[in-house]
């Protein structure tokens, strides 16, 4: 037990190193108590066991002791290497222990004496040899399948469990299944710290392993059933609320490759660590967005991991091509991998295993899964989701923006998919076709993206050599959505009417300038009349001024000659001067 601060008591845990078995147990196996790992054959009871020895004593300093009934040393180290275990090496620096203990019935003797005396002897040899933290026992079955006598049995279980909690060691105790219990013999009756119940099972030929912790003593823990993996590193349990939402989130924003996509997207284009959906019916161009996403991320150099689920990357490479686009030299550059494989290759656990360790080996700055449709020909659509949620969780934990297509039918709604992941999608670009006028047309439109203006128009969606491209669809008459030849038709009216009017136009300005040019040279006509007629004025004013200067000269002349003056005039009286009187 441990003291927190509050005065409460907890119980300690010892982790197991086990992906995602410490995050489900909240922190691992109760300290200082045994465990029981039950299942059927096949399950995975010993990896896990021994997995809970190297883990303890490579990253935690806890050295161990592993007590067989049934295999060898020399067999497990066979079996072992090939999931990295180096069990051998283990032993040779003293952090492991491994004692092979056979039971013969015919050896055994039942009497009411029978105890486990003798194994405890050896089980407290070896532990004192390494100083060992960790104890497994493998399995219990073999021990006691020599004594028929289940009283001796339950009292035996009882003494062995005890001395192993007395010791202080934290132990793992493996149990085969039973026909209507957990165990063959009840143990889970006696194991009731910590019982952990492993299932292998096979449905329609795709087989699957589930863990489930049946109880736990003195500690919450995850009560569902969680797929777990066998693989090269050893186990895996993936938990469907293994990660909690406590993920970073960015603010930078990352282009599409397509620049009036970005433009609808506020002008920005996706988030850094979203998770994008791409739907639609077949040959709506969803895989031409997802290689135009990977070609634009290429080129910011940044690392891409695809994930074909329905076709060769050679096949995506060509096509990819076809659009003016050369995924083959980002290959060469080591900035894009591919990862292809058909779906039902194995079960969807193994599959996000798959994923989980070519992410951590590649760490890519961007995922493409194309398309997670595909999923659903080895699981339920409840399971597909499952394994999106966990993987979706895990790529945002490490900000890794994921791009995803999924192929919807027609006939159904558009707006949700088969796997009901809406939640889980950051921004969902939606392709519909649109048939008008004998022609089968893409459009675009983006149902939804969280955190961010967009656009709520339908963009007509074109591929080309040059790549794909969004433009403006057209609005006809009745409100209906014009693409294809009927845009291409609307275009050209709209065209010729414009050629049409700037016809007019023109042929009005021109007109204009005619009528203007004709006002002004009426214009000037007046006023060149009016000025001939001003200096005709002028003129004849003149010539009235000779005239009457020319009148009165000979009025003058004619008087002159008359001697109008000298008998007209009076002689002038003279001044008579002082004195002329006398």
């Amino acid at each position: 037990m441990t003291l927190k601060k509050t005065g409460k008591v907890i119980l300690e845990k010892c982790p197991t190193g086990i992906k995602g078995l410490d995050e489900i147990t909240q922190g691992g196996l109760p300290r200082g108590r045994p465990t029981l790992i039950c299942g059927s054959a096949g399950c995975g009871k010993t990896l896990a066991a021994v997995e809970f020895l190297v883990r303890g004593a490579l990253e935690y300093g806890e050295p161990g002791v592993l007590m067989t009934f049934e295999e060898t040393p020399e067999d497990l180290a066979k079996n072992f290497i090939s999931l990295g275990f180096d069990v051998n090496d283990l032993v040779a620096r003293r952090l492991l222990a491994i004692d092979n203990v056979r039971v013969e019935r015919s050896e055994i003797e039942e009497t009411g004496e029978y105890d486990l005396e003798g194994l405890f002897i050896r089980l407290g040899c070896a532990i004192d040899s390494v100083g060992a933290k960790r104890v497994v026992l493998d399995t219990v079955e073999a021990l006691f399948s020599a004594l028929p006598n289940e009283m001796i049995l339950r009292a035996e279980l009882r003494r062995l469990f005890q001395w192993l909690k007395d010791r202080g060691v934290t132990a793992i105790i493996t149990g085969e299944s039973g026909d209507r219990t957990l165990t063959r013999y009840g143990l889970e009756e006696y194991v009731a710290d910590c019982v952990i119940l492993l299932d292998f099972r096979v449905r329609e030929q795709i087989s699957t392993r589930r863990l489930r912790i049946v109880k736990y003593r003195g500690s919450a823990h995850g009560a569902d059933e969680y797929p777990f993996l066998i693989g090269e590193q050893g186990l895996s349990v993936l938990p469907v609320t293994s990660l909690m939402l406590d993920y970073p989130v960015a603010r930078e924003r990352i282009a599409t490759g397509i620049p009036k996509l970005d433009a609808m997207l506020g002008g920005q284009g996706f988030y850094r660590g979203s998770t994008i959906l791409v739907s639609g019916t077949a040959g709506m161009g969803k895989t031409s967005i997802a290689t135009t996403f990977t070609d634009a991320a290429c080129r910011r150099g940044e690392r891409c991991l695809y994930f074909a689920f329905e076709e060769p990357p050679q096949q995506i490479t060509r096509n990819a091509s076809s659009i003016g686009l050369d995924l083959a030299r980002w290959e060469k550059k080591g900035l894009l991998k591919f990862h292809a494989a058909r779906p039902t290759l194995y079960g969807l656990e193994m599959h996000l295993l798959a994923i989980h360790k070519a992410i951590t080996d590649y760490r890519p700055r961007v995922v493409i899964m194309d398309p997670i449709s595909n999923l659903t020909a080895v699981g339920t659509p409840a399971e597909v989701k499952s394994i999106l949620t966990r993987l979706t969780d895990y790529l945002k934990m490490n900000s890794t923006t994921a791009l995803l297509t999924d192929l919807t039918h027609s006939g159904g709604s558009l707006e949700r998919t088969n796997e009901e992941i809406s939640s889980l999608i950051d921004t969902w670009l939606l392709l519909r076709d649109i048939e008008l006028n004998g022609e089968r047309n893409r459009g675009l439109y983006i149902l939804k993206s969280r955190g961010m203006a967009h656009c709520n128009q339908i963009r007509e969606f074109l591929i080309s050599d040059r790549g794909v491209d969004l433009i403006d669809v057209y609005t006809g008459a009745g409100g209906g959505i014009l693409t294809g030849s009927a845009r291409a038709a609307q275009e050209a009216w709209e065209k010729a009417a414009e050629n049409t009017r700037v016809s007019e136009m023109e042929r009005r300005r021109l007109e204009k300038e005619r009528r203007k040019k004709v006002l002004e040279a009426q214009i000037e006509a007046l006023r060149a009349e009016i000025a001939a007629e001003a200096a005709e004025l002028a003129m004849l004013g003149i010539e009235e001024k000779k005239r009457q200067a020319g009148s009165l000269a000979d009025r003058l002349a004619m008087a002159h000659l008359r001697k109008a003056d000298a008998a007209g005039r009076q002689p002038q009286r003279k001044r008579e001067q002082p004195g002329d009187r006398r």
